[in-house]
């Protein structure tokens, strides 16, 4: 009873949305020639920047207004599937690329090549290929053809270290050009898991990586995926991804190098983190405004350590900015794409805020090689960008069902109650069946 009336409140709240939504305007004809509405999502660093930014384009811009809607990260896909379902879309709204066929295929994404191509306002080439490239589609090929938006950032996932750690305990810092071996990561880990006030508890820890975002690191490195190269075949029962998986999970069961499970009951690994009690975190750009305001030790960023192939590897994320198919208004919704995404005075904006790297190549060369803001290092986000960066799985296929179905139930692996081998046995053929209604759903969208 209980579960049926919050799905009754949940699918309340969706129909509201829906309704509020479609007060805006979005996908109304007969709408205000100088009005949009723009959707987004972000932490309060994130909203309150990109508040920022949307009154200085329409201080630019005289006469326009801009209805915002802004969302947390966890609320965002649902209300904005409440906008689509709604026919209720925003002007111009943050989007997952992984969404991009979906999108264009079921005439949601409007076509703005022309206002972007033919824009002397816009510099293409000074922005980094991948990120457009993400939001570019032909009808067959992500990459290629038409541009369906512009990146709202690119977001390398990089690994940060304390370095004040570090130097207390006198162990050598780690080389930013030359990322560990996973035996060597092990050890200095160990080094660091301590208990440093005597009462026979462990209290500060080596690390504490969160599986869905820190494993595809182990396991590209070790030169395993989860799909092969044609996007058509789940891979994880793979022997180098068996290896990857059960090392992960050996570092909390077997090394003792982060908080076991009761332990992570108490604090989170993102708290320890922030309260100085982790050597090693995960760090996106979108943290050092809150790093930079919090954090009361320095930090500074290394590449993540290497498997079998000897290379480090991680991911790339990011979001798109997108215009609906059905506004009334499909230049000016452009025109507040490129501002957001491809002008100087916006990027400078949101970069100053500490939320994202630039878009702009030149002036996230000239970002990084200031040394004087945290972390010193930030090439390694540039590097990210330009030499190992690779997008999330289920990025590459109609829809991220399959991929995300591995995280679902991977928790009794992470604990030790389950081996890896045994997990990826059973959830192969799960993923594969939708791998292949995902393909399947593809091949009748283009139709």
């Amino acid at each position: 009873m209980l579960r049926q009336k919050s799905w009754l409140i949940v699918l309340a709240s969706v129909l509201m949305l829906s309704l509020v939504l479609a007060g805006c305007g979005g996908s109304k004809k007969n709408s205000d020639p100088n009005q949009l509405t723009f959707m987004f999502r972000g932490g309060p660093d994130e909203q309150k920047a990109y508040n920022a930014v949307v009154e200085e384009f329409k201080k630019d811009n005289p006469g326009v207004t801009v209805k915002v809607i802004q969302t947390t990260g966890d609320q965002y896909a649902t209300k904005l599937q409440a906008a689509i379902t709604g026919n209720s879309i925003p002007d111009v709204f943050f989007y997952n690329p992984a969404d991009l066929k979906a999108y264009v295929n079921s005439n949601i994404l409007l076509d703005i090549s022309k206002y972007i191509e033919n824009n002397k306002e816009v510099d293409l080439k000074n922005m980094w290929a991948d990120g457009v490239n993400f939001y570019r589609y032909d009808g067959k090929e992500v990459g290629k053809g038409a541009l369906y938006g512009l990146p709202k950032d690119l977001g390398p996932f990089s690994l940060g270290y304390n370095k004040t750690m570090f130097e207390k305990a006198g162990i050598p810092l780690p080389d930013k050009n030359k990322p560990y071996t996973w035996d060597e990561f092990i050890k200095v880990n160990q080094e660091l898991t301590k208990d440093t006030d005597g009462d026979g508890k462990l209290d500060q820890f080596g690390t504490g990586l969160n599986v869905q975002w820190a494993l595809q690191a182990f396991v590209w490195s070790n030169g395993a995926d989860w799909i092969d190269s044609t996007h058509t075949k789940v891979t994880i029962d793979e022997p180098k991804f068996i290896e990857a998986l059960q090392f992960f999970a050996d570092m909390q069961n077997k090394y003792k190098i982060t908080p076991a499970i009761e332990q992570a009951q108490t604090l989170d690994t993102y708290q320890r983190w922030m309260r100085g009690e982790l050597a090693f975190f995960p760090v996106g750009p979108w943290d050092l405004s809150t790093y930079d305001r919090e954090l009361k030790f320095d930090y500074d960023l290394i590449p993540y350590p290497a498997g079998s192939t000897g290379k480090t590897a991680t991911w790339i994320g990011s979001l798109g900015i997108g215009v609906s198919s059905k506004t009334a208004n499909p230049e000016l919704a452009a025109k507040l794409v490129t501002y957001l995404s491809a002008s100087k005075e916006g990027q400078e904006a949101l970069v100053k805020s500490g939320v994202q790297i630039p878009n702009l190549q030149d002036m996230a060369k000239t970002w990084a090689a200031d040394t004087s803001t945290k972390p010193a290092n930030k090439e390694e986000f540039l590097k990210i960008v330009t030499e190992y960066g690779r997008p999330l799985p289920g990025q590459y296929t109609y829809n991220a069902e399959w991929y995300d179905l591995f995280f679902t139930d991977i928790q009794p692996v992470i604990d030790g109650k389950l081996s890896a081998a045994d997990y990826v046995k059973q959830e192969q053929p799960k993923m594969q069946k939708l791998l292949d209604r995902a393909v399947e759903q593809d091949q009748k969208s283009k139709k």
